[in-house]
């Protein structure tokens, strides 16, 4: 029986990526389906980049996935922050996924829409392309990952990605346990027009802020990374995504390490100066529901 790889971007550290919700596979008749998902994020991290102020979501989602392996999602991101609570992020993704016996692996499309006064750090990106491409060879299964950010006010952003992963299974395959390692290189304009906007910049929205916890009523208006058109390794990261299949239901579980790698160099206003990057532990959770559109004969 076929798997279906459930392309968010979460599962590339979109975000979500990886970013960023959960890689989801499911048992397939070669039917289409609707898959309706509710998962929880403790912190947004993208490209082990994160705010100093932790953006927790909950994402409600509902995708169609149609036999010819043409799909559409619709994903709602809340902040459920002590101090904020919002819809801080809508997107949609449609695209193609395919699987064979060896091969696996989609193109897709995402338009997002964030809230004016985000401070997610992906919170100047407005679109992306992304590919996934990966082999089984038993053993092991190793994927390529390819996609370009849009941003709002600067050039777009090139990442790659390489991943390495095998799938455990238990309880006649209802259980599966995926150890993965992951490394990815890139540009970072997006982090650039972060920093401008809200980790340096006044907090959006509110006139004030500096990002760092306190309150300054200065405003950085010019930020520069000297990386932001390098193509560098961004991130390193080991993850353990865990599925539970029950009948109609996923239940899942994701902890990830993440290892920032290539420190920003800024200038500013202020001067220049180099960012402490720090190693960062998250995790997400999250159960599904499918059905299909037709009962079968």
């Amino acid at each position: 029986m076929k798997q279906i790889v459930f392309f968010c971007l979460a599962l590339l550290g979109t975000f979500w990526a990886y970013a960023q919700k959960t890689t989801q596979e499911k048992t397939n008749d070669e039917s289409s389906y609707f898959l309706v998902d509710m998962s929880y994020m403790n912190d947004a991290v993208f490209m082990g980049r994160r705010d100093s102020i932790a953006a927790p979501y909950l994402l409600p989602s509902i995708g169609y996935y149609d036999k010819s392996g043409f799909f559409a999602d619709a994903t709602a991101s809340y902040l459920t922050s002590s101090d904020e609570q919002r819809i801080d992020l809508f997107y949609l993704t449609g695209g193609y996924l395919f699987d064979t016996d060896k091969w696996s692996g989609g193109i897709s499309g995402t338009a997002y829409f964030f809230n004016e006064a985000s401070y997610n750090v992906q919170s100047e990106v407005v679109a992306d392309i992304t590919g996934l491409l990966s082999y089984d060879f038993k053993v092991l299964e190793l994927s390529v990952y390819a996609s370009s950010y849009f941003n709002k006010n600067s050039s777009p952003d090139l990442f790659l990605g390489f991943l390495a992963d095998k799938t455990i299974y238990a309880f006649e395959r209802n259980l599966m346990i995926t150890p993965r390692i992951s490394v990815f290189a890139g540009s970072q304009y997006f982090y650039e027009e972060y920093y401008t906007t809200s980790r340096l910049g006044s907090r959006k929205g509110t006139g004030s802020g500096s990002g760092q916890g306190g309150t300054t009523t200065e405003t950085i208006t010019n930020v520069e990374i000297a990386e932001a058109s390098e193509f560098n390794i961004l991130n390193m990261e080991l993850s353990l995504p865990i599925q539970l299949h029950q009948k109609h239901f996923i239940f899942s579980f994701t902890p990830t390490w993440a290892f920032p790698q290539t420190s920003a160099t800024l200038t500013t206003d202020e001067g220049v100066f180099e960012e402490d990057l720090e190693n960062v532990f998250y995790w997400s959770l999250g159960i599904s529901y499918w059905f299909n559109t037709k009962k079968n004969n």
